[in-house]
């Protein structure tokens, strides 16, 4: 996971576009990148067997997911906020939440 944070970082540094990750523009893109990957599922009822037959459909909505990762670990780094435990402790508090 370091690595993929410190390519997203470095990404960001060499085009000098931190300036422009304010929280709420960070917020505002993961919801537009959300909204994308919903365009895919629009008006149809695509289950995932559905979706594995068709190659160019899995690529457009992985990148799509990869969209929104990229925006949510940029968020992460710049909190200064490790996102392991961060998902750990949701994941904990979700099954307190709902148990089984």
């Amino acid at each position: 996971m370091k690595e993929i944070v410190e390519k997203i970082e470095n990404f960001v540094k060499k085009r000098r576009w931190k300036k422009y990750h304010t929280p709420k523009n960070l917020a505002i893109s993961i919801a537009i990148e959300s909204a994308e990957l919903l365009e895919h599922f629009q008006w149809n009822e695509y289950d995932f067997e559905e979706i594995k037959k068709d190659k160019a459909k899995i690529k457009e909505i992985e990148e799509e997911i990869a969209d929104i990762m990229i925006y949510s670990i940029l968020f992460f780094s710049y909190l200064g906020t490790e996102i392991k435990g961060a998902l750990l402790e949701k994941i904990r508090k979700n099954e307190e939440k709902y148990p089984a």
